[in-house]
């Protein structure tokens, strides 16, 4: 039997997600089962092949929901989890046919996995605990404070910055299997995610620097561009740790496969946000969390990109 998992590529709630429910669906439903995964990337034209669901069993986590026939699981917590009414619909007719769970209360989808394998099938796993309160920390951006955040001092921020800085998705898949079993301590000791540590970590280093330079707050909204940098990515709170006094922040960048509009808000200022940063978003296309959203648009669409990146930085300082 093969079991075909899709997860939110590059992301250490994807991963942990896809690690914590491949253990949940091998104890209790499939335990001779081979599991493949596929990361998933927002586009500007996100689709659902048919190829993609080639399983006997066909999961989504922590990634937006298909409509597909073959769709047997579907994990989620974000707030824009459907492409379109005609997806949501889908789900709330078909949700009692098939194992279809969305809560965007979850700060991470690995406890929100956690939490319905435990009261609704029975399944606890006690050497999954740190993983499932570490992606709670990471997705929800709970660090103690920006240093800890930028300064990597915990295993869990040093394999997000692996996951996130990966060319591929075959490290990642390796990481998800190491997830399964071992400590984030013994993750980081594996000689293929060290080897590629020390490499991300000097990038991130230099990152530091790129954001710096090209950073400016004006009312409290930190903006840069690094369309000419060609950053693949970077640590997201790198702004509040250069600008701890700002709010939020709005960012252009160039991808491999996408020109990206990043949305933010500093996790360290107290008291609630004026602005729902997913509901901005989705009126360009995007998504996200009320506290984190990002834009996706064709690669090279610069332009539009910058656009409206300026016209959320506008409407944040208001």
């Amino acid at each position: 039997m093969l079991i075909r998992i899709l997860y939110h590529d590059h992301c250490f709630d994807g991963a942990a997600s896809a690690a914590s429910f491949s253990r949940f669906l091998k104890a209790k439903f499939h335990p001779d089962a081979e599991f493949l995964y596929t990361g998933m990337a927002h586009k500007a034209s996100q689709l659902f092949e048919d190829e993609l669901f080639d399983g006997d069993v066909n999961a989504i986590v922590d990634f937006k929901y298909s409509p597909h026939e073959k769709l047997t699981w579907w994990f989620d917590h974000h707030q824009s989890a459907f492409l379109t009414p005609e997806d949501q619909a889908h789900y709330e007719r078909t949700m009692g046919e098939r194992h279809l769970f969305f809560d965007p209360a979850y700060p991470s989808c690995t406890k929100f996995i956690a939490h319905v394998a435990r009261d609704k099938f029975g399944f606890e796993a006690a050497d999954l605990e740190e993983l499932v309160h570490w992606a709670d920390i990471v997705d929800s951006a709970r660090y103690e404070s920006a240093e800890a955040a930028v300064e990597l001092g915990h295993a869990a921020m040093k394999i997000t910055l692996v996951i996130e800085g990966a060319q591929g998705s075959d490290l990642v898949h390796h990481v998800i299997r190491l997830m399964q079993h071992k400590k984030l301590d013994e993750i980081m000791e594996d000689p293929r995610v060290k080897e590629l540590w020390t490499p991300l970590h000097a990038r991130h280093r230099r990152n530091i620097d790129l954001i710096r330079e090209a950073s400016t707050c004006d009312e409290r909204v930190v903006f840069f561009d690094l369309i000419e940098q060609e950053v693949e990515g970077y640590n997201k709170f790198i702004p509040y740790y250069l600008h701890p006094e700002s709010v939020y922040t709005v960012s252009v960048s160039n991808q491999s496969f996408r020109t990206k509009v990043s949305v933010g808000s500093n996790p360290w200022v107290p008291g609630p946000l004026k602005h729902n940063l997913a509901t901005i978003c989705e009126r360009y296309g995007g998504g996200g969390h009320p506290r984190v959203g990002a834009i996706s648009f064709p690669k090279g669409d610069v332009e539009t990109a910058r656009k409206v990146a300026a016209e959320i930085g506008a409407e944040l300082k208001r």
